[in-house]
């Protein structure tokens, strides 16, 4: 029998005609090993979670953002900044994907925000890179809580999926002013690990970590180990904004056409993209992609379609190597001429069918290896170059140490009530109906793989479409289920949250 039901404030299960008290979810519990909890059906609820915002709250949140200093970052008020930056991405996705008044990006774009938002980016960036290892090496540094530090460490994937977002149209990309150049040379670089990482072997096991896989009780290196997972997804998130600004150049400055072109050679870059594939793999003779933060396996009718990700490098290609005036600032020479050259064995028919305009790019290659195109052509006197990250690190230099014990006292030792008080600004910040509708494709039963409505009610994490497969798939689940919902009632009892 299937159960209808929704979730309370108070936390427990209501359905028709059944109450699950907290007495009975323990006793329940003890029963679990033979029967499954009931199944909660989300669909009410889901339909429900259509804003996390209101213009009016946009606007406010979006006009209060400011930059830190990188002592700052932890802080009390930078958490708050935080916050508000999670719900003005959560709003801007739910209007993107639904088609609705993209506020959140006018709002942006009205007040400059954008460029904070890239500053706040590449603060934290480097914070990962100059405080987290020391803070990891403290040996007086043992934290009730990791959870704050993650936040911190998840700021940057936040950032980069609000500008993934906004920037996919002109408008934000202008907006963005000189501070594009920061963002393209930190996507850059991004991009740039992940082609050497891919070309050495060095492929992600792991799905995309978010807030609910975190646990309270993490220690620093599992920390760390969580932040070198996070990143393949932030650089698969600035592989997107390449596309973007690339899309837009004809209204970004000069120096921008340049830098791509010639001070870091992104074609070059993107074939080996194109020839190592970083979001796709090989499991045990099973082809696995990544999409929507996940490694799926591709059945074998589907493993020459192209993904997402694979049309982002070649759009990104036909930008830069198509337009006359790149052909007559990229250099040409036999380098790069070889490495463009590798194209042509991935310029199937069957990828040409899937995005016709490689057809063209297929006409310039051919014409590329039987000709020498004319020299660059050299008319740049004055350029612009990226400040943000110079001028962090400059400010900062032979601080970090300093930086990291001041955060240790001040933002990542939080006492009990603190800890509290963050728990419940950060449950209403991830509302879980609202995260439901964040959900770029309808979940997939965990036994039979169809589409599903339904979700187990204790550890609401895995979904099915019936119950019928829920009991099938029990045995297999039981483990992770008891595992999680022991985390939760622990780390309830540990900030003394009502159930």
């Amino acid at each position: 029998m299937l159960v209808v039901a929704t979730v309370t404030t108070a936390g427990s299960v209501e359905g028709a005609g059944l109450t699950t008290t907290a007495q009975e979810r323990d006793s329940g519990h003890r029963a679990a090993h033979i029967i499954p909890p009931p199944l909660i059906n989300t669909n009410v609820a889901m339909e429900g979670a259509t804003a996390v915002l209101f213009p009016g709250e946009s606007e406010c949140y979006v006009q209060s953002l400011e930059t830190y200093p990188l002592k700052e970052i932890g802080s009390a008020r930078w958490f708050r900044q935080h916050e508000y930056i999670e719900k003005l991405n959560m709003q801007a996705i739910l209007n993107a994907t639904a088609s609705q008044d993209e506020f959140v990006k006018e709002h942006l774009i009205s007040y400059s925000k954008i460029p904070t938002l890239i500053y706040e980016m590449i603060s934290v960036e480097i914070w990962k890179h100059k405080v987290f290892p020391i803070l990891c090496q403290l040996q007086d540094f043992n934290p009730k809580s990791t959870f704050p530090i993650y936040m911190v460490i998840h700021h940057e994937a936040t950032i980069i999926n609000l500008l993934e977002t906004v920037l996919f149209h002109k408008e934000s990309c202008e907006a963005a002013e000189e501070a594009v150049l920061d963002l393209l040379d930190y996507c850059l670089r991004k991009v740039t690990c992940l082609a050497a990482q891919t070309g050495t072997g060095e492929t992600p096991t792991q799905d995309k970590l978010t807030q609910s896989d975190h646990s309270d009780t993490a220690t620093l290196q599992d920390l760390q180990e969580q932040s070198t997972a996070l990143e393949f997804d932030v650089s698969l998130k600035a592989l997107s904004i390449l596309r973007y600004i690339t899309d837009h150049i004809d209204s970004l400055t000069l120096s921008t056409l340049t830098r791509m072109l010639n001070t870091h050679n992104l074609p070059c870059v993107l074939v080996q993209l194109v020839e190592h594939c970083p979001w796709s793999r090989c499991t045990k003779g099973q082809l696995e992609k990544y999409m929507d933060g996940k490694w799926y396996q591709v059945p074998k009718v589907d493993q020459l379609k192209m993904t997402k990700l694979d049309g982002q490098v070649w759009i990104c290609l036909l930008n830069l190597l198509l337009r006359p005036e790149c052909q007559q600032k990229y250099d040409f020479n036999d380098f790069n001429k070889g490495q463009l050259l590798k194209l042509r064995g991935f310029l199937t028919e069957v990828l040409i069918d899937q995005l016709p305009n490689l057809g063209e790019l297929q006409r310039f290659l051919s014409h590329l290896s039987v000709t020498d195109p004319a020299p660059p052509k050299r008319d740049l006197i004055l350029e612009q170059i990226p400040e943000i990250m110079d001028n962090i690190l400059k400010e900062n230099s032979g601080k970090w140490k300093a930086i990291a014990k001041y955060q240790v006292k001040q933002a990542f030792n939080p006492c009990d009530e603190d800890l509290q008080q963050h728990a419940r600004r950060l449950a209403q910040t991830y509302n879980l109906d609202v995260m439901e509708s964040l959900i770029p494709e309808k979940p997939k039963c965990g036994f039979c793989g169809s589409e599903a409505s339904k979700r187990c009610s204790r550890c609401q994490g895995e979904w099915y479409c019936r119950r019928e497969c829920q009991v099938k798939h029990w045995q297999k689940h039981k483990k992770a289920c008891e595992l999680m919902a022991e985390t939760v009632s622990k780390l309830q009892g540990d900030l003394k949250i009502e159930a």
